[in-house]
């Protein structure tokens, strides 16, 4: 995309639910914001679960109850005018995080509606009709446009567990996919139809393109796999207990022939070639603390009355993940 910002976009993505994208997502992002990096959040999830860990109760409330006035300010509010066919996208100001250099889009309940019009506007890419390459070009405006108001360094999706068209218009705009996966027999099958599901979407997309009329705004296309992290299982003896090393054993097994080798096959650039070599983080399960955290809207490694050898713990964790997803973006 010529123009586009310099703002690394990543999706936190996996169909399967119960992976821990959210909290991944949050914690890797004040773990950046941190270190100096300007972060922006996009909650493009429905249920809204990152705007409710970042933000105060009340302050969602009145984010949600006011999203459709002309002055409202979550996502739905800036794509409303798409969505009803009366406008372009209105640029809403994200909303400050308890971390410094770090912002989120509020998610809404109503992105939902913007899902169903995705459908129609692929349908009109397929034809060649220039409204349905501004449709699907809809959240990718935004991003441009709020990543070059707040000099971005890094944009994070944070993504529903679905294949619908709103995860594939997301997915197609990245530059990268994180994959969030639990120690169980789930994440281990859902890796199938996540790489035939993500290779589907690139290739399609590749034909749209070469077909599209002159001017047409175009997604980029090729996410690239920046890695997987393993999440929520518990440790004996400093290690993971037997049941949940058998499936992280089984879920790299798989890694390669599942996802990785199908979008080698595309042509996909990807930064880890390999199993071992994709594993971003091990991400122990933090119990109560979890809980503690999205209840006071802060970092792990900041909940009030956790036990320090946690804080510590969870700190040096994902600060260690945001070490290795700047090394991998440069």
């Amino acid at each position: 995309m010529a123009g586009r910002h310099r703002a690394k976009r990543i999706a936190v993505f996996n169909h399967k639910g119960g992976v821990g994208k959210t909290t991944l997502t949050a914690n890797l992002a004040a773990a950046l914001a941190e270190k100096g990096k300007r972060v922006l959040l996009i909650d493009t999830d429905p249920q809204c679960n990152l705007t409710s860990y970042l933000l105060a109760e009340d302050v969602v409330d009145d984010l949600l109850d006011n999203s459709d006035d002309d002055n409202g300010e979550t996502i739905w509010s800036a794509v409303k005018p798409v969505v009803e066919g009366d406008g372009a996208i209105r640029v809403v100001k994200p909303a400050k995080t308890t971390t410094d250099n770090c912002w989120i889009v509020p998610g809404d309940l109503r992105l939902s509606e913007l899902e169903e019009e995705l459908g129609a506007f692929w349908t009109a890419c397929v034809e060649r009709k220039i409204k349905g390459f501004k449709g699907i070009d809809v959240l990718s405006s935004l991003v441009q446009r709020l990543a070059t108001a707040h000099n971005a360094d890094f944009v994070f999706y944070d993504t529903g567990p679905n294949i619908g068209p709103l995860n594939r218009a997301i997915l197609l705009d990245c530059d990268y996919f994180i994959v969030p996966a639990a120690c169980d027999v789930f994440s281990v099958r859902a890796l199938r139809t996540l790489g035939k599901t993500l290779t589907t979407w690139i290739d399609l997309w590749r034909g749209i393109c070469e077909k599209a009329p002159d001017g047409a705004p175009l997604l980029q296309g090729s996410p690239k796999f920046l890695g997987f992290a393993m999440q929520g299982f518990r440790v004996y003896g400093g290690g993971m207990v037997r049941m949940a090393a058998k499936y992280q054993a089984r879920f790299e097994k798989r890694l390669l022939p599942d996802l990785i080798t199908p979008l080698k096959k595309l042509g996909a650039d990807l930064s880890p070639s390999s199993a071992s070599a994709s594993r971003l983080i091990d991400v122990r399960d933090f119990s109560t603390l979890v809980q503690q955290s999205q209840e006071q809207g802060v970092p792990l490694w900041q909940v009030f009355g956790g036990q320090p050898y946690q804080l510590d713990e969870a700190k040096t964790a994902f600060y260690d993940l945001a070490d290795e997803v700047i090394n991998r973006t440069v």
